[in-house]
């Protein structure tokens, strides 16, 4: 991915220095999110996962101070330069769409533990986006252990995480985000996933327009990007991801969508570049 040149966005407050507790079990970051089932990857409603998370750190975690590394300052560099990104294609989406002013949220970078306006979190918790506080909080370490446990890696993957995650910022800006949530807490548990997977998917479908959009703009998409980030959305669906960790499949759980559906979804973005075109809730759910 070509970002030489880029600006660096204004919006993201680093707090590696400040995190909490370290991970004190084994299997890096994304072992750990494999074995949740990834129930956090791309934010939404984290109390829950949250306070799960932070009872299975228990006494286990260890504090350690932060020292930044040559590959964390890489990878800080690129966050914020695809946070930018995100700003310069969507401020202009929302002009075009006549959707009012984008709003940019904020960004935390964080190393081991972190406190949000959806409480307090973990690196087990993943990417996440908190509506509370419209910030998305990342931990570096889970790019860097992403080949690693799931197979996938790459600067485009990673900017494709970043960008999936900003997805649920503009779900939150148009409104989106605050009414599936609220149907979700009127719902039977497998009813309100279904709607959590809505979600997910079209996340991934405003992650595939801000790259299609992203390279009109500043040409940044190489060879070989798109085929990583399509490498690992398949591999952070709920089937895979299942199977990997329990070998088996149980639907009414899935609350992210199949890796069919975010590979599908994801790829309806990059080639369409238009963001009306991806209302995941107009699609009936066998359908998407």
């Amino acid at each position: 991915m070509r970002l030489d040149g880029r600006r660096r966005s204004g919006n993201v407050d680093d707090r590696r220095s400040i995190s909490g507790k370290a991970i004190g079990v084994g299997g890096g970051i994304v072992g750990l999110i494999v074995a949740g089932l990834f129930t956090l990857l791309s934010g939404g409603d984290i109390g829950d996962v949250v306070n799960n998370v932070v009872g299975q750190m228990g006494a286990g975690g260890q504090t350690s101070e932060y020292v930044e590394t040559e590959e964390d300052a890489r990878l800080a560099d690129l966050t914020s330069k695809v946070l930018a990104g995100t700003e310069d294609v969507w401020t202009r989406e929302f002009e075009r769409q006549g959707w009012g002013r984008y709003e940019c949220p904020k960004l935390v970078l964080f190393h081991g533990a972190v406190n949000s306006g959806c409480g307090s979190a973990t690196s087990q918790t993943g990417p996440f986006y908190c509506s509370a506080d419209q910030t998305v909080y990342i931990d570096l370490d889970f790019f860097k252990d992403m080949e690693q446990n799931i197979g996938g890696g790459g600067d485009f993957a990673y900017a494709y995480v970043i960008a999936h995650e900003v997805g649920h910022h503009v779900q939150y800006l148009l409104g989106t985000l605050d009414d599936a949530h609220q149907s979700m807490s009127q719902l039977p548990e497998t009813e309100a996933n279904k709607i959590s997977v809505r979600l997910e998917l079209q996340a991934d479908y405003y992650a595939g327009v801000w790259a299609y959009r992203d390279n009109e703009m500043f040409g940044s998409i190489e060879d070989g990007d798109i085929e990583n980030a399509i490498n690992v959305a398949s591999k952070i669906g709920d089937d895979y991801l299942q199977r990997k960790a329990y070998g088996r499949e149980m639907p009414d759980s899935f609350n992210h969508g199949r890796s069919e559906q975010r590979v599908r979804w994801l790829k309806k973005g990059l080639s369409s570049g238009d963001p009306t075109a991806g209302n995941t809730f107009s699609v009936p759910y066998d359908r998407l």
